[in-house]
């Protein structure tokens, strides 16, 4: 590529800030090359670094060191199990899954060497674990807590995590709660406790989820001397004769600026959470008032893709992740704050609740994917009015659990009941007639549900069957199913829950190389792409916790390693720039 017509030039050009982002410029860096980081947002981070921040990778060397059992035959086993079922997914093949669980763990191991704390959650099931493969530990691999004071002036260029300045892991922020019900739970409320107390006097300013991942990587790529633009989005792509990407266009004093990439553009710049006409188009039926992503998931870098010929593909999905939302919290534009949601992915699994159409029949298993969770509303709306679906709980889940914002043993706020959000009944019939449901339907369900919970195992839809259901649930709980309990005790409560989201999952067409490819599977040179701009590797299914945000960081770093020749790279032991000076 000549460096003739362009403003400025570098290796490596990368649009957008999510984790597969950085993970590319790392290893670009590694390598000896120029790389720049174009974000349109004015903080860094993406959606990644607001959500949990979990990777799933497979074979991981964590695994190795706990003793946790995997293989790459096992994870293979498990990936065709789920992703592999996929039906009508180009953005998934046996090929990039393949790649996949390979790199994912060489991926983990570049990380570390470049100085990314990271670890594993000592607990974690895979979401379908009782498929073959599937693992009951979790391969899930999560960052260390991070002080983001000491990223200096960039501190405050950071995207905020959803659990702000809480400083507590994942498993420790489940044992939070259910903190009434375990000792471990108490403990761990103490020792986050403490946690706070030192850092207040320490002056420390902690993060934690993906807020952590993101710092760690932001950090690490300030310091390998990666080009971070804040502010700087990207406008279209600028091709050669031959149809090849050679830099992109930006906006600078209000005039185009044409940024030169001599071995080539990632595109990893998020999906269309935010974009209510491409939803119209692609997901009918959902909302971007309900959607968790950040307002920068506005879907024009897959627009500007498909203009130079790309292929998209499986745009009707989307990460779904259930929520029932106070009516003064959809999103204003920047997504909805997941610590203010009334319910949320684990609320519905825990025993005394079950969720039924507005019909008043249940019809799922409550527990399992968010993304299986969202799809089956979706699903049975299209024959029976399950947008909103309610959130039926008794009196015993308010005794237990977090409901409405409301500590266990408190009152969820009146204010919510009086406006009519929040029904509250002194019986299930009553409840009913509120929601404008048969009461005899509703009784049928309940009672239905009772026997199950009574006898420990859900007849209907296998709540609880799943090592996963039971996690989600109270596995503190010893008198009875994880999952499964009664409601018999009034009052009763219901609460709307409709198919909200953490991103699409949907995009632009990719091969195992990551690059971004045509109609006819030749791949557009110079043109890379990872996370949530892309078709998943994952095709139309969620297999375990981070199946988003791994993906980006994997193929981000498979990107890299094309576009720098460098695909012997062989992890931990051999640095980057080794492999690349011998060949």
């Amino acid at each position: 590529m000549s460096d003739v017509g362009f403003d400025e030039v570098f290796d490596f050009v990368v649009v957008g800030s999510g984790g597969g982002s950085m993970s590319s410029a790392l290893f670009m860096r590694s390598v000896g090359k120029t790389v720049v980081i174009l974000e349109k947002a004015p903080k860094i981070g993406g959606t990644t670094s607001r959500s949990g921040g979990v990777m799933w990778i497979p074979n991981n060397r964590f695994m190795k060191e706990e003793g946790v059992e995997d293989s790459y035959e096992n994870s293979m086993l498990y990936m065709e199990a789920t992703a592999g079922q996929s039906i009508d997914a180009p953005g998934t093949s046996h090929e990039k899954r393949s790649a996949y669980v390979t790199e994912g763990a060489k991926m983990v191991d570049f990380l570390l060497e470049q100085g990314i704390k990271l670890r594993r959650c000592p607990w974690w099931p895979d979401y379908y674990d009782e498929r073959p493969g599937g693992s009951v530990p979790g391969r899930t691999i999560i960052a260390d807590l991070f002080d983001t004071k000491e990223l200096g002036e960039w501190r405050e260029k950071l995207e905020p995590n959803f659990m702000g300045a809480l400083p507590a892991y994942h498993y420790e922020a489940f044992e939070l709660g259910l903190a009434k019900h375990s000792l471990k739970g108490k403990l761990q409320m103490f020792k986050v406790g403490l946690r706070m107390a030192a850092a207040k006097i320490r002056g420390r300013h902690w993060t934690t989820a993906g807020g952590a991942l993101q710092g760690r990587m932001l950090q690490a790529s300030l310091k390998a001397g990666v080009d971070v633009r804040p502010g700087n989005g990207v406008k279209s792509f600028v091709t050669d004769n031959s149809g090849a990407v050679t830099g992109v266009v930006v906006e600078k004093k209000g005039k185009p600026w044409r940024i030169g990439a001599r071995q080539g553009v990632l595109v990893n710049a998020g999906g269309f959470s935010h974009n209510q006409e491409m939803r119209d188009k692609y997901q009918p039926g959902t909302s971007a008032k309900w959607t968790a992503a950040t307002g920068g998931n506005t879907g024009e870098m897959i627009q500007e893709m498909m203009k130079i010929g790309a292929a998209i593909g499986q745009m009707e999905e989307m990460v779904g992740n259930q929520m029932s939302i106070a009516p003064d919290k959809e999103n204003n534009g920047d997504g909805v704050a997941l610590m203010e949601l009334v319910g949320s992915q684990m609320s519905f699994t825990k025993p005394h609740s079950i969720v039924v159409d507005q019909s008043g029949v249940r019809y799922m298993n409550e527990g399992g994917s968010y993304m299986a969770f969202c799809k089956n509303m979706l699903e049975r709306d299209k024959t029976v009015s399950a947008v909103p679906s309610w959130w039926i709980v008794s009196q015993q889940y308010l005794d237990n659990y977090m409901f409405a914002g409301a500590m266990p043993g408190t009152k969820p706020r009146q204010d919510w009941i009086d406006s009519g959000f929040l029904k509250r009944a002194d019986t299930i019939e009553e409840l009913a007639a509120q929601l404008m449901m048969d009461p005899a339907v509703l009784r049928r369900t309940v009672d239905t549900f009772n026997d199950s919970a009574r006898n420990g195992v859900d007849s209907e839809f296998g709540r609880g069957n799943r090592a996963y259901d039971n996690w989600l649930g109270n596995f503190h709980r010893k008198d009875g199913s994880p999952t499964l309990g009664v409601i018999d005790k009034g009052p009763f409560y219901a609460a709307p829950v409709v198919p909200g989201d953490v991103g699409t999952y949907g995009g632009v067409v990719t091969d195992a190389n990551a690059r971004v490819l045509r109609e006819d599977g030749s791949p557009i040179e110079g043109l890379y792409a990872t996370g949530i701009s892309t078709a998943s590797v994952m095709g139309r299914i969620y297999p375990g916790a981070g199946s988003s945000v791994g993906p980006s960081f994997v193929f981000g770093y498979i990107a890299a390693k094309h576009a720098a020749h460098a695909g012997n790279y062989a992890g931990a032991g051999v640095t980057a720039a080794e492999t690349l000076a011998q060949g």
